[in-house]
This record gives structure tokens, C-alpha cells and sequence, in this order.
């Protein structure tokens, strides 16, 4: 059964000028319900993540700012949000809806978190409207646990995960890969173990063919036991801060060729969602919903 974690707090942590990025985390949910790709049972609702799990990641003193809501000024401008307890407390649980998503994949192949893919949050900072890491988190979790011992993070967002790229630079057990848009934020690009930067407006053909290739080359090369991917829609043409070219199918198909090479390879994958800022709602809520339709489709 495919488990995905969502929580009415990914929605509603915000003032209402804020609220635009976070209204598709209650619509995707809605759409998948009504035309029957899930049901109430799939979805599961994670709690807050615990202190401890948080600092296997984060910096103590910069866990201790969010917390305790004392954040100066310029580090709440980098993040994108108005720092509140309401706030931290929804990331987190989308940390801990990553986590329980592990586990599940660990059973079922593939688990979803409806949010997360906060991947420029750095060890000890926030950045473009992350606080904490999930990915990274889930990846320490499995790894301190003894759970598995070679992760593969692909990051398929518009924007490089240079959060998660900082986190894990001097960790061979973690192999981060970024395929982002060469010209877009953040202007100070970290390196992750394997970076595809893409000039603007990369259309379906070039994005597909560069991803497939690589897709073949990492699992060869990284033999990972366990994938986090994340599977931001902000490559789509109509973005409005993205710049690449992709259309609605060549966003699924790219899903595809994600999904299906970890099925292929029998290595399991948690799956969140990333950023997507299309004018149309609909454009950005098709798009996320077709990689749970996929999920649905190629594993259950």
C-alpha cells in the first residue's frame, strides 16, 4: 500500500500574504482523494520530530534560534518566512513525515511525504523557504540506525539542493545529485557529488535524454540501497521562477524514469514534493499529482 504523510500544518502556518505557496498542500491531497488514485487510508499523519533527530542534522545553536523564535531579521529574510512557533512546528513534522516515510518504503518499495524536498536548509541556516532538512535528516536516520548504508539523493528541483549538498560534502556513505538550472538561485552554487547544470528554457527531449543517462551511470556507480528524491515542479515552462522548458507529460515522464529506476534496481525511495510556482494552481497540482499517480501505478 503506498503510505504518504500529510498533516493540515503543511497548509496553515502562515499569514494569509504568505499563503500562496502553501494552498497546493491541501489541494493535492483533495484532487487524488476525489478521482480515487487514493484513499483515507493511504495518508497518515506524522508528529513533530523529535530534538534529537533534528540535531543529527542541524547545528544545536542554530536549532536553538528556531526554537526559540529568535532568528535576526536578515536570517528570517533568507529564509523567505515570518519566523512563529507555528511555523517550526510544521517543519517539524514534515522532518518527521519523511522519517516514518522511510520506513514505509522500507516495507512497501516507495512511500510520499506531500511536502518536504527542504533542501536549502543548511547544517547551521535557512534558505529559499526551508528551515530544516528532511531529506538529509531521513538519510542520517537510516544510516545511524544501521538501517542502510549507501543513500542516492537526487534532486530534481529547478533549484540546486545546495542545502543538502553543503550537509553531506565530506560523507561518502551519502551521493548527492543535482540537476538544476545553471543561471537560477542560489547564485553561490555548493557542490554536490555530481551537479547537471542546464541552461534556460532546456526543453523535454534534452532535460529526458541528460537525465536517463545519468540515471543509468549513478545506480551503476553509487549502487545506493536506499533513494530520496526530490521531485520539485518548478521545471515546468510555466513556472514563473524557473526557466527550464519542461512540459506537464515531460515533468511525468521525468518522474518515470526516477520511479522506475529505483524499481528496477530493487532500491526503495521515499518521494517529496519540492517547490512549484506556476501562475495556475492546476498546472502545479497535475504536476505533483502525476508522481503520485505514477507511484500508484508502477509499484501497487
Amino acid at each position: 500500500m503506498l503510505k504518504i504523510a500529510w498533516s493540515e500544518v503543511y497548509a496553515h502556518p502562515l499569514p494569509d500574504n504568505h499563503r500562496f505557496p502553501m494552498i497546493k498542500y491541501d489541494l493535492i491531497p483533495e484532487q487524488l482523494l476525489y478521482e480515487g488514485t487514493i484513499a483515507d487510508h493511504n495518508l497518515f499523519e506524522p508528529k513533530p520530530a523529535s530534538e534529537k533527530l533534528i540535531t543529527t542534522t542541524h547545528d544545536i545553536e542554530y536549532w536553538n534560534k528556531l526554537k526559540t523564535c529568535s532568528l535576526s531579521k536578515s536570517e528570517q529574510r533568507r529564509t523567505g518566512f515570518p519566523l512563529s512557533k507555528q511555523l517550526v512546528r510544521r517543519e517539524m513534522v514534515i522532518m518527521q513525515g519523511t522519517i516514518d516515510a522511510a520506513r514505509h518504503a522500507l516495507k512497501n518499495r516507495i512511500a510520499m511525504n506531500a511536502a518536504g524536498g527542504t533542501h536549502h536548509a543548511f547544517t547551521n541556516k535557512g534558505e529559499g523557504f526551508c528551515l530544516l532538512n528532511d531529506m538529509a535528516m531521513g538519510a542520517r536516520y537510516l544510516l545511524n540506525n544501521k538501517i542502510r548504508q549507501k543513500i542516492l539523493i537526487i534532486d530534481l528541483d529547478v533549484h540546486q539542493g545546495n542545502g543538502t549538498a553543503e550537509i553531506f560534502k565530506n560523507e561518502s556513505d551519502v551521493f548527492t545529485f543535482s540537476m538544476h538550472g545553471d543561471k537560477n538561485y542560489p547564485l553561490h552554487k555548493e557542490k554536490s557529488d555530481l551537479d547537471i547544470p542546464l541552461p534556460d528554457f532546456t526543453d523535454d527531449v534534452t532535460y529526458l535524454d541528460l537525465l536517463e543517462k545519468n540515471m543509468a551511470v549513478l545506480f551503476e556507480r553509487v549502487q545506493p540501497d536506499f533513494v530520496f528524491y526530490q521531485s520539485g515542479v518548478d521545471v515546468l515552462e510555466t513556472d514563473k521562477l524557473g526557466r527550464i522548458a519542461l512540459s506537464i507529460d515531460g515533468c511525468k515522464k521525468r518522474d518515470h524514469l526516477v520511479l522506475s529506476s529505483c524499481l528496477n534496481n530493487e532500491v526503495p525511495i521515499v518521494v517529496s514534493m519540492g517547490g512549484g510556482y506556476s501562475e495556475k494552481i492546476t498546472n502545479i497540482v497535475e504536476a505533483h499529482a502525476n508522481t503520485f499517480r505514477l507511484a500508484q501505478e508502477l509499484f501497487f
